[in-house]
Order: C-alpha cells, then sequence, then structure tokens
C-alpha cells in the first residue's frame, strides 16, 4: 500500500545494512502474547494505526508519544522500527530483537512467497558439502527510471578499473561485465531495466543477489523508480539506493529522501535499513564508496558457491549469429564450465566449443559469478532458461526429450498461474495462503480507496500483498510483474494496452478489470474466503438408548431406541453417567435382519460398534461427524 514519510529526519546515525526482504507486506504485526510476556516484534516499518493495534492502545496515545519526539504524524503515517520501539518502550512494552532474515537459498527464504530460488526449477542446486563452499563475487543488477544515468553510473565504475588500451573495457556487449574494487569482484548484468529483470524470474531464474536503484537528486522518485523498486522486493533482494547527478546544481537529496519514504523505502539516516549512496557518472564522485557498499551488502549475505562441481547457471541473452551459430551469454552460478563440456540449456543442447569473457578473451574455464559468451549449442535458447552439465551426449539427448514430452504433456492443460478461481482452490492443495496483486487505477486518488477497502478484507490467515501500485494503463511491466511473482493484474477504470493483453495471454496472467469498488471487493472477499483454513466442525447426527444388549461370540449388539436425530454409520461416542467411556465407529447398522444406512428417530435398531463391546443398558450412542466449512473473509 501507499506509504506515507516517516519524519525521524535522521535522528539515528547510519546502520549496517541488512537483506530487505518485504517483512511487512501486507500489514500483519507478529505480536503474539506480548501483553504477557510484555515484548512485541515489529516490522522494519509499521503505521501508528498498526503500532496502535499491535499494542492495544489507542491510536491518540501513539500520535502523543511520537508529539513528544518532536514528530507530527497522522493515524496511517508510516514510521521505522527505531521510532516505534521508542514509543513502544514509553508506553511500557519490550521491543524482541529483530528477527535475521533467513539467508537467499534457505528454506525460509523461499517457497513461501513463490518467488522461485536461483535455478531451482528443477532443483539443480543439489547440497553441497560445506567444507567446498568458497566465497563468490556478488551479482547486482542497475534498476532506475529512464534518464537518471543507469548506463552512464555503469560505466563509470567499470572504466575505474579498466587499464589503458583496451578500448574501454566495452570491446563486445555480452549482457554482463567485472568490476575489481581491491581485488574483490563485483560482476554487474546490463540488462535494459527491471523489464528484463523480471522476465527472467518468469521463468525460473534468480541470478541477482543485489538491486541498486539508481535516483536522480534533480529528478525525484519517478513512477519507473516505483517499479524497479517493487520489482526488487518481489524479487526479495536487497535495494541501494544510488543518488546519482548529486553535482547538479539543483539538485534535492533530502526531497528524495522524502520521497523515498513515502514509497515505502527508510534510508539509514532516517533510521531505516536502505543503504543510500550520493554519487555522480560524471564527476566520478562517490564511486568508490558506491562499491564498498556494494561489497559490504554482499558479505552481510556471505555468498558461496562449490567451484569443484558441475556448472550450473543461467542464460543471459542468446542470438543468432550467421558466422557462429547460437552464441549465449550465460552467467555461472556454481561449479565451473570448462571448453568441452556436454551441457543441457532447456530444451537444447551442445557441447561448449568456445568462450569468451567481456573482454573479448577466450577462456578456458568459468567459475561460480562469471559471465561467458558461449559457442556450441545446437539451438539458440531462451533468456532466463538454466544450463547444466551432463556426463555426456547420450545424457544430454535423454534430458532433452524428456523435458520435450513433460512440455507436450502439459501444452493442453492451459497457464499455470494464479486465478482467482485457482486461489479458491488453492486451499484444498494446502498451498500458500497470500494473495498477490498488482494494483492499477485511472488516477492516484482511487488508490487510496481501493487500498482501504482492501485492508477491510485483510486477514491474519490471509495475507493481501499489493506488490505494486499506480495510476494509469496496465502495461507490460505490470504483466510481467505478475507473471513473476504469481499474482493477478487489478485495474479499476483504466484499460490494458494491447501489447500488455497478448502479453497476459501468453504469461497466463489473471487480469481484473472493475468500474465498481465493491464489485472488486466483492471478487477479492471471494477469493479469501477459498483461501482462509477451513474451520473444522462437529456436527451430532443423533442419539439413541440401549435398551438391550445381545451378545454373539465376543461381539455385542447394542439393541437401541433413537431419541434423537437419526444414527448413521460414523464416529460415535458412548455416554455413561454423562461421561464418555469410549469414541468409536459405527461398523453395523440394522433394522431387524436388514443392514441399514440410517435410522430415524422413534425407531428400534441394533448397533455394533468396530472395537467396543462393553454396553450396559442405558448407555447413549452419540453418532457424530466432521464437516469442514469455508469461512467469510469478512467473519
Amino acid at each position: 500500500m501507499a506509504r506515507s514519510r516517516s519524519g525521524t529526519r535522521g535522528r539515528r546515525g547510519p546502520r549496517k545494512p541488512v537483506r530487505r526482504d518485504g517483512a511487512f507486506a501486507g500489514g500483519q504485526v507478529q505480536s503474539g502474547d506480548s501483553r504477557e510476556r510484555n515484548a512485541i516484534e515489529l516490522p522494519t516499518t509499521i503505521t501508528v494505526k498498526e503500532l496502535a493495534e499491535a499494542l492495544k492502545v489507542n491510536p491518540a496515545d501513539i500520535i502523543r508519544e511520537l508529539i513528544k519526539s518532536g514528530i507530527f504524524a497522522t493515524i496511517n503515517q508510516l514510521i521505522d522500527r527505531d521510532t516505534a520501539s521508542l514509543v513502544a518502550g514509553e508506553l511500557g512494552y519490550e521491543v524482541a530483537e529483530a528477527a535475521v532474515p533467513a539467508a537467499p537459498g534457505s528454506a525460509e527464504a523461499s517457497g513461501s512467497d513463490g518467488a522461485p530460488a536461483a535455478a531451482t526449477k528443477e532443483d539443480l542446486f543439489e547440497e553441497d558439502d560445506a567444507s567446498l563452499l568458497l566465497p563468490r563475487a556478488p551479482i547486482v543488477t542497475v534498476m532506475g527510471h529512464v534518464d537518471h544515468g543507469k548506463t552512464s553510473l555503469l560505466d563509470a565504475m567499470r572504466s575505474t578499473t579498466v587499464a589503458a588500451g583496451e578500448r574501454g573495457g566495452i570491446t563486445q556487449h555480452i549482457g554482463a561485465s567485472e568490476v575489481v574494487k581491491d581485488g574483490r569482484r563485483v560482476v554487474f548484468l546490463d540488462t535494459p531495466g527491471h523489464e528484463a529483470f523480471t522476465a527472467m524470474r518468469a521463468r525460473g531464474a534468480k541470478v541477482t543477489d543485489i538491486a541498486v536503484v539508481v535516483v536522480a537528486a534533480d529528478d525525484g522518485v519517478m513512477p519507473q523508480t516505483l517499479e524497479a523498486i517493487s520489482h526488487a522486493r518481489a524479487a526479495k533482494v536487497p535495494i541501494i539506493i544510488a543518488l546519482n547527478k548529486i553535482d547538479k546544481p539543483d539538485a534535492n537529496p533530502d526531497r528524495v529522501k522524502n520521497e523515498l519514504s513515502e514509497a515505502g523505502v527508510i534510508v539509514e539516516e532516517y533510521g531505516g535499513d536502505t543503504p543510500m549512496v550520493p554519487v555522480s557518472a560524471r564527476t566520478r564522485v562517490g564511486l568508490d564508496a558506491l562499491l564498498d557498499m556494494i561489497l559490504l551488502v554482499a558479505e552481510l549475505q556471505e555468498l558461496k558457491a562449490n567451484p569443484k562441481r558441475d556448472a550450473i547457471g543461467t542464460i543471459i541473452e542468446a542470438e543468432l549469429d550467421k558466422g557462429r551459430g547460437a552464441v549465449a551469454t550465460v552467467l555461472v552460478q556454481t561449479g565451473t564450465l570448462r571448453v568441452g563440456d556436454t551441457i543441457v540449456v532447456g530444451d537444447t543442447s551442445g557441447r561448449v566449443r568456445a568462450m569468451e569473457n567481456d573482454l573479448g578473451k577466450r577462456v578456458t574455464k568459468a567459475g561460480p559469478a562469471t559471465a561467458v559468451v558461449l559457442l556450441g549449442l545446437s539451438e539458440v535458447p531462451a533468456a532466463g532458461d538454466i544450463l547444466r552439465v551432463v556426463k555426456d551426449e547420450k545424457a544430454a539427448r535423454a534430458m532433452v526429450d524428456a523435458r520435450k514430452n513433460i512440455a507436450a504433456s502439459k501444452a493442453g492443460e492451459g497457464p499455470g498461474r494464479a486465478t482467482l478461481e485457482d486461489l479458491y482452490r488453492q486451499i484444498q492443495a494446502g498451498q500458500a495462503k497470500e494473495l498477490r496483486i498488482i494494483l492499477k487505477t485511472d488516477v492516484s486518488g482511487s488508490l487510496g480507496a481501493i487500498t482501504h477497502a482492501l485492508d477491510q478484507l485483510d486477514q491474519v490467515q490471509v495475507r493481501i500483498n499489493v506488490l505494486h501500485q499506480g495510476a494509469g494503463d496496465i502495461t507490460d511491466n505490470d504483466i510481467l510483474l505478475a507473471s513473476a511473482s504469481n499474482a493477478i493484474v487489478v485495474g479499476f477504470s483504466t484499460r490494458i494496452t494491447e501489447t500488455a493483453r497478448r502479453a497476459a495471454v501468453s504469461e497466463g496472467v489473471d487480469v481484473r478489470l472493475y468500474d465498481i469498488i465493491y464489485k472488486l471487493t466483492d471478487d477479492i472477499e471471494k477469493a479469501l474466503s477459498g483461501l482462509l483454513e477451513p474451520e473444522i466442525i462437529e456436527v451430532v447426527e443423533g442419539r439413541a438408548e440401549v435398551r438391550k444388549i445381545i451378545r454373539i461370540g465376543r461381539n455385542a449388539i447394542a439393541g437401541s431406541y433413537v431419541t434423537d436425530g437419526r444414527l448413521v454409520r460414523s464416529n460415535a461416542r458412548v455416554w455413561r453417567g454423562g461421561k464418555i467411556i469410549a469414541t468409536d465407529r459405527i461398523e453395523s447398522l440394522r433394522r431387524f435382519r436388514d443392514d441399514v444406512r440410517e435410522v430415524q428417530k422413534d425407531f428400534e435398531c441394533g448397533i455394533g460398534l468396530a472395537n467396543f463391546n462393553d454396553f450396559v443398558e442405558g448407555d447413549i450412542i452419540e453418532a457424530f461427524s466432521s464437516q469442514t466449512v469455508s469461512r467469510s473473509a469478512l467473519g
């Protein structure tokens, strides 16, 4: 949802950056039994209203404490964790330590949000012996609004480590490049922006460790800036803000910080956890500081890989060259790729004939976090396809044939992306209880009304996660983000562009257009009703009084009279003296000599239980069943 400025105004100094995992998406505060133990867990950012609900106090009490600290906040205004901790402390609460985010690729960091881990579409990264893991270089994607200086900043950083006479270090465009700082490598992906970044995620590849979002100091936060932030968050990678063009006379860093706060990105100077580094691509001011920050964030992630195993990587880009055949840029993520290796990429295969690095030089091997141009594939792969080294050509052919057969068998199944109908059914399969939404409206004023309506539907069991919101048409970027994040696109009084419509069809993205708010919320409510954990209730079918015991060998039949409801072959309890003495299952139910399925009230019957035979006259046999009931999202 839209976020407001924090108002902390640099009250704390910079802190070490941590992974930004969007821990507070959807407004859930993990307060637990805070009243009993006088402690509460807080997310990175929280609104005044949400903090009041977590502490179970009046929002006016929160606002009063904020005013004492010189912060004038409204009920819906966002404050950072440090500020919220101080307020909670003033009100007598102890704030629990911030949870340490899960390491990338761990069980905690994958699966629940739907974002695929690196190359896990086929579970390619098998467990490695920890003793074989060595530190690797971070892989960085630079994103941001057009004309904010992404390309010039990247070129400036590359040129700082390129020796003279290497033609600026850019002998060819291979989709990735390396920068060396103090003997440590950083790999930059030369994507045209968040579109390609997210397109690879949509295909199951996670190749980025850090996202650098470039914001021009003289222009501020723009629509594409917000999109870049949303895409980085959806990919669950830490964000570093590169405040570019600080050398311009009309640069206004404070304005940029405030606008970022309104977008929910709280920089360290405001007490948040997002690093911001002032830079100038033109004068090269701050480039070393930016590289140092990238290496620091990478160090906190403890990025490692096993260089001694067979290589696994991701295709960054590929094309058909008339002279050389299929040419692909691969980013090796673990293991070492060598000339002569037999490889499988998507549904094609081949043998590595040659490799070239980002300087155009021939190399014979490429280790983890290294990008190379590869020759030798029989066909052109797609960006995002996973490369894997296999034993021999026979194994490669078998793997490709198996993949093609699987693709053919699924061809008639239709798209596998999320739809509201699918979300309703996913409860049966025990899948994740989160509804991800990309929200677009005709004007920004409509966003507040719709997000407020969605807030009313948000539940503890089901989280509504608005990954991105904005005013304007539904575009290709919205479809890409929804495809990569398994989200639905909701539009209110807006339209979808023709290219976005075609992309939605090809990617299988569910797009819903509305012009009345209550129809929008009604559909979402129905989806949430299916997503909520069903309530299991017990239904008493009927009761019968035991009036005669019939012994048949070691078994006993209870001659009974149905006093209430009906008796059916179901679970049963035996009551005696107001207490339950047995819980069993009705195995036989008879009327005279006939087996029957049920016996109504005021009729006699013979009841046999599966494992209980110690009836006495006067016992009450109670038949009951369990039913699963879907709860209303508003209930």
